[in-house]
């Protein structure tokens, strides 16, 4: 977890904070992660199908979610642990090695920001945002630094997973009412469904591509809300707040 500054005056506005998602709210992941996917199915190609390697990986990832939390190098030892399992053991020590630079590619690529990002900021500027993101601490830190976009935060929080409880912990640090809280990101099920659970507004924003262990299916709620893009977010902040005024 890292915390900046939070000074910025909010007065009596019924949205008090603003959650933002990183990865593929703000910037492009998970299409790394598929192109990397790619290049292991074909190095494990004769072994077993396309279909069957990434179903073996998925398997695996969702297993090891316990042990190694979410993020790259999580799904780096992932991948070695399926290449050896696809193999019955027999996966050499340059495929091995060919894993962990694909792996090492992807903890060094640049960070692209996606379309409206700047724009959605600039509009919310003044009012109270906080960076809410999981996944590998060393990792996010990087991405962050490498985006430009702390100084746009009051704070950054970088969590092992986005639950209910964690959310509530943030907002106790943050003093903020549940609420008066609204999450967006491009995951219904770690930015919406926790938010909502807590009483707050829950914003989905898809991603063109989600993750399978981050799809779960939208609530019927009246503070489950959904929107096209990023640049659509502090539209729906004013609308929301000229509703309950």
């Amino acid at each position: 977890m890292i915390l900046h500054g939070g000074n910025r005056k909010t007065g009596d506005a019924m949205i008090e904070a603003i959650g933002l998602d990183a990865d593929d709210t703000l910037w492009e992941n998970e299409t790394f992660f598929r192109v990397t996917e790619g290049e292991f199915a074909a190095l494990l190609g004769d072994h077993a199908d396309g279909a069957d390697i990434a179903g073996r990986l998925l398997d695996v990832e969702r297993a090891n979610l316990a042990r190694y939390g979410f993020g790259i190098k999580g799904f780096m030892l992932s991948m070695v642990q399926t290449a050896i399992e696809l193999t019955d053991g027999r996966i050499d020590g340059r495929a091995i090695g060919r894993i962990l630079e694909l792996g090492q590619d992807m903890l060094a690529h640049p960070v692209d920001l996606l379309p409206g990002v700047p724009q959605a900021l600039d509009a919310l500027e003044g009012r109270r945002l906080i960076l809410i993101t999981k996944g590998d601490l060393m990792d996010q830190e990087r991405k962050i630094a490498a985006s430009g976009l702390a100084d746009r935060f009051d704070a950054v929080e970088i969590l092992a997973d986005k639950t209910p409880e964690s959310y509530a912990r943030v907002l106790f640090r943050a003093g903020v009412a549940a609420d008066r809280f609204a999450m967006a990101g491009n995951s219904m099920k770690s930015d919406v469904l926790p938010v909502v659970e807590l009483g707050g507004q829950g914003i989905f924003i898809p991603h063109g591509m989600a993750w399978a262990l981050e799809h779960a299916d939208a609530p019927d709620h009246p503070r489950a809300h959904r929107l096209d893009s990023i640049a659509d977010l502090p539209a729906l902040v004013e609308r929301l707040e000229a509703r309950d005024a």
